[in-house]
Parts: structure tokens; sequence; C-alpha cells
């Protein structure tokens, strides 16, 4: 028998994670074939035509100007003062809902998924998630000894799937009475997926007739990530709007992240924004947040949270910064355009796409896939029910060609 160290609860399988590994090989042959002959399709973060990481100037000009301390100071263990005042206009924009809002900051969306995950379920319980997801929603959950039910995200129409999710909403909730359900929208990753405004009344319809039971707890969990990135002007936004007025026991968490927005990747800050209609339930969330914030690490990036606030409390810096913004979230949208395009000229099955980083490939075999794709210098990631093409990380030109690759190999494969 093996000898351990670690506890049992913290002993996990030696596996690393498979996109950075899979970057690391595109690395490998852009080195040896040369960046012109290699589509690497691996890591969501914006690139440009040439490969370089996209670093929005006015943020980094801003970081640049900073003095010194305002960068190494301690933050506040639930965030900066005029960040928490901020944050929830950033992320909402003019459709703030009419409700009890508390923020506090977090590294980046993750920390907020975190906190809804572990402060609202108890050891055990399932968090209830789309089939086609984010994979750390499951890492989080099995490290809290909490689990992971899957709905199917699409109907056999390629619509959102009511019926599944439905089907297990009520089905987890009638038996723990507390269900926290993850909605990554808008902007899904992997697929690119936003609920539209009609499918999001269908959820909190579900959701209110579900809350009529007094003894049922439900926290939907909007993972907005990619929201800066998702549709014309605000228009994905107006969904928060419909937020407003919720019964008591239905609590929104808004997790926002300034990864994509700020192209702050590595500098970890975002929030989590509590949607209410019940003030004691806000207070309650903050310093259940505050408390865990302190558990766990202690403050996030003030820097980070500075840079925020100062943008928007100055409206030039604002309009560069929303320029930029528009800039690359056109760039984004030519290049999944070129890709859907691409897609339906070679005869390649891809799930609907609507906006964001990501496009998916629904295939039987997406480990084999992504393996024979390597030998074309096509990079692309496995997921368990297909594969997922960074648009975001790969140049137009090659966004129209990809798919005529992938459609081959699968053709050959399957």
């Amino acid at each position: 028998m093996a000898f351990n160290m670690v506890a049992g609860h913290a002993k996990w399988p030696k596996v690393n994670d498979a996109i950075f590994g899979l970057a690391a090989k595109a690395k490998e042959a852009i080195d040896k074939y040369g960046k012109e002959n290699v589509i690497d399709s691996t890591l969501g973060a914006l690139v440009d035509d040439k490969g370089d990481l996209i670093c929005l100037n006015t943020v980094y000009q801003e970081l640049k100007s900073m003095p010194d301390a305002a960068i190494a100071a301690y933050a506040q263990v639930a965030g900066q003062p005029d960040f928490l005042e901020t944050v929830p206009n950033i992320c909402f924009g003019k459709y703030r809902p009419d409700a009890h809002i508390r923020a506090v900051a977090t590294p980046g969306g993750t920390g907020s998924v975190r906190h809804s995950i572990y402060n609202y379920t108890e050891p055990g319980d399932s968090i209830l998630i789309s089939d086609w997801f984010w994979s750390p929603y499951i890492t989080i959950s099995e490290e809290y000894g909490r689990k992971a039910t899957t709905f199917e995200l699409f109907n056999s129409k390629n619509e959102f799937n009511m019926e599944s999710f439905k089907e297990k909403f009520e089905e987890l909730l009638n038996k723990q009475k507390r269900l926290v359900t993850i909605l990554n929208t808008p902007a899904n990753n992997p697929t690119g997926y936003s609920l539209s405004d009609e499918e999001w009344d269908e959820v909190l319809n579900l959701a209110k007739e579900n809350a009529k039971d007094p003894e049922n707890r439900i926290i939907i969990v909007v993972d907005c990530a990619y929201i800066d990135y998702a549709g014309i002007g605000d228009e994905r936004r107006k969904f928060f709007a419909k937020f407003s007025g919720l019964p008591k026991n239905i609590l929104i968490i808004a997790a926002f992240s300034m990864s994509k927005g700020y192209t702050m990747y590595g500098m970890r800050s975002g929030a989590a924004i509590c949607i209410s209609s019940d003030e004691e339930i806000a207070e309650e969330f903050y310093y259940s947040c505050l408390h865990s914030n302190r558990a766990n690490w202690s403050n996030g990036t003030r820097a980070a949270m500075e840079i925020m606030t100062r943008i928007a409390k100055d409206p030039e810096k604002t309009k560069a910064y929303e320029a930029e913004v528009k800039e690359a979230k056109m760039m984004l949208r030519k290049r999944a355009d070129a890709f859907v395009k691409g897609a339906k000229e070679a005869g390649l099955e891809i799930l609907p796409y609507r906006d964001g980083f990501f496009v998916s490939i629904p295939c039987k075999d997406a480990k084999k896939a992504s393996d024979e794709l390597i030998k074309e210098n096509l990079f692309v990631v496995a997921l368990k029910k297909g594969l997922r093409f960074a648009v975001c990380a790969v140049s137009e030109e090659k966004c129209k060609t990809a798919p005529a690759i992938i459609k081959k190999v699968l053709d050959r494969i399957e």
C-alpha cells in the first residue's frame, strides 16, 4: 500500500492542466515550423493577427502611471470601497436591477464561482451546470466535497434546452431544498452561446414557480466573464434588469471578471455581485464572502481595482477604453463570422454561436480528433463532447481555413 502524507480529501490524480499542456505543444510547433504554418487555438485570450497578446493601452497606461505605493499596497479584504461602488455599474451598464446590490472583490470570475459553490451549498450537494461547461466548475466542486449534475444545453433544434434544464433543476431542488445553478452567459465557454432575453424569461419563470415553496433556496450564478465581447453595444446586458423584484428565496450572483474586458488575465481581479430583493440576504452575502476572502486569499489585487475606478471616473479615459474594446470586439466578430462561414462551406457541424471567444464542434472522440489535428499543425482543445476552437486566438484568415482541416480529419476518424 502506498504511503501518503497528503490528507485523503486532498489527494488527486496526477493530471496536469490539459489546455496549458496543449498550448505548450503548439508553441513547440510554432518554433519548429513557423507561426504562419500553425493554427494555435488553445488558450482563451485575445491575441492579434501576429499571435501576440492584446493588452489595452488605456489599461496599461493607467497602471504605469500609478505611484508604486498604489500598486504595492494591500487592498481591503472585501475590496477597495470605490471599486465596490463602481463594479456593479460596469457589470450592469444601464440595466442595473432594482434590488439590493452588494459586491465583494474576488480573483477573477473564478473566485466568485468558488464563493457561490462553497457558501451556498452543503457538503455532498450537487450544483447544476450545462453539459458544455468550463471544467473548473467541476474542479471547484470536487475541492469542497460537492458534485456537479449536467443538463443538456441544446435541444434537437439547437436551442436552449429548457425541458432538460427544468427536469434537472426541479430534481435537485426537490432533493436538496437548495440549488446553485451556473449559467455561463452571454458568450458561453466553450460554445459561444448566449441566452436570449426570452430564454431568460423562461429560466426566471421556472425559478419563481419553485420559489413558491418557502423552504426552497434558489441561487442562480451568472458567469458573465465574456460579457464585454458579446452583442452590439449593451444589448447582451438587458437581461440584468429582469432580476428586479424577485422572491426573497431567489438569489442572483453575477461572477464578474476583469480578465477579458480589461485584458488583465494574470492580474486576477473580478467580483461577486449579489442581487437580492431582501436587504438582510444581501448583507448575509457580503459578510459570508468577506469571511471567505480572508480565509482563502486574504485580499485581492489593489492595482487592478484602482485601474477600473480611475478609468470609470474620467470621461475621457472611459471613452478611450470603450473605443479600444469596441475595436477588439469587431475583430473578434469578424473572426467568428469567418469560422462560421467556413464551417458551412466545409459541411462541418458546429454548435450555435452567438458571441464570444469560442466555437464548439461536436464529435464522438474529441481526444483522438485533437491528437490527429496536431499532425496537421492545428491545435484545438478536446472536451468531453467535442472540440473547442478559440477564435479569440486565431487570425481571420486562419479562421477561414481551419474548418475544412477539421472536417477532413473528422471524416477520416469517424
